[in-house]
């Protein structure tokens, strides 16, 4: 672990470092993340290319750029319930719950992002 009382361009570094893990980590363990980083690839070109303004290009990329960040959050919050305990408790079923909801309901304003813009 780096060092906490880093300040700085040193501190910037760290967390460089840091959110270079956190995106490993996730790539490596979530198969959601994989697909939803393929589905950026892919939709990210059709966004230059179809997008008629920038403010269209930056609405249909960020759309898939928010499914993104929220599965990220999702993962974060399912290692650390995981991390907690195994056993089944409501509580921990339920934050797992709201975490895919979140994701969902990115994908829905992904989706219906793309559906307004381009038709």
């Amino acid at each position: 672990m780096a060092n906490q009382n880093a300040t700085g361009v040193k501190r910037l570094f760290n967390a460089c470092l840091f959110s270079a893990a956190g995106f490993k980590a996730t790539w490596t363990h979530e198969e959601a993340f994989r697909q939803e980083v393929l589905l950026f690839v892919v939709t990210t070109p059709l966004a230059i290319w179809l997008g008629e303004t920038v403010i269209e290009k930056l609405l249909l990329i960020g759309s898939v750029v928010l499914v993104l960040l929220v599965e990220l959050l999702n993962s974060a919050i399912e290692a650390v319930v995981d991390r907690v305990g195994l056993e089944r408790h409501e509580l921990s079923g339920r934050a797992k719950d709201i975490g895919s909801a979140a994701v969902m309901l990115s994908l829905v304003w992904a989706g219906v992002s793309w559906l307004l813009i381009l038709l």
